[in-house]
């Protein structure tokens, strides 16, 4: 064997075992992208189901202040037949009584539709608050992987446990999300 062969030879070996000491950060940088993947459909979803909130409570809004228009106006028309002669007292009797069944029903309404609306703003405040820890994890997921990559370049493993560290921050705040009311 020459001399060449024999050294051609040796570098490849050195190259082998050098490139078996970075499988574990090839593999970390795979799951890496994974995660990142998930923790980004999860923020995007759950964005999804503020804005899905926030517009049912605004559904929900906008009839409360339907009702509070009618409410205000059947008001000032019981006001108008307390202060005007009318020609037909029965007839202003009976008008005044549908008034009231009106503003008693619609005085059960608006406190009913003034609770919904409340408690689908209380879901688009709890579904926010998921949302930024989604994005959160998801940029230190991000920052792990690139991070983590550099030790590609470098061949310093110091790099692959700062990446590591990154990592582990995005994880624990993903999974915070869940806990979250």
């Amino acid at each position: 064997m020459e001399a060449n062969e024999a050294h051609e030879l040796q570098e490849h070996a050195e190259h082998g075992a050098h490139e078996a000491t970075l499988r574990p950060v090839a593999f970390t940088m795979s799951v890496l992208a994974v995660l990142v993947a998930v923790t980004t459909l999860l923020g995007h979803r759950t964005s999804t189901d503020v804005i899905l909130y926030q517009n049912q409570a605004t559904d929900i809004w906008n009839q409360y202040q339907a009702h509070k228009i009618r409410s205000y106006n059947t008001t000032l028309s019981q006001d108008l037949l307390t202060v005007t002669a009318v020609s037909d007292k029965a007839k202003a009797t009976k008008l005044a009584d549908d008034y009231a069944s009106h503003q008693k029903k619609w005085a059960e309404e608006l406190d009913e539709e003034q609770k919904q609306a409340e408690g689908l703003q209380q879901k688009v405040e709890e579904a926010e608050a998921r949302a930024d820890r989604f994005d959160l994890a998801e940029a230190l997921l991000e920052i792990g992987l690139v991070i983590t990559s550099v030790t590609l370049l470098t061949h310093s493993r110091v790099y692959w446990y700062l990446g590591l560290l990154f990592s582990a921050g995005g994880v624990a705040l993903a999974a915070s999300a869940f806990l979250l009311k």
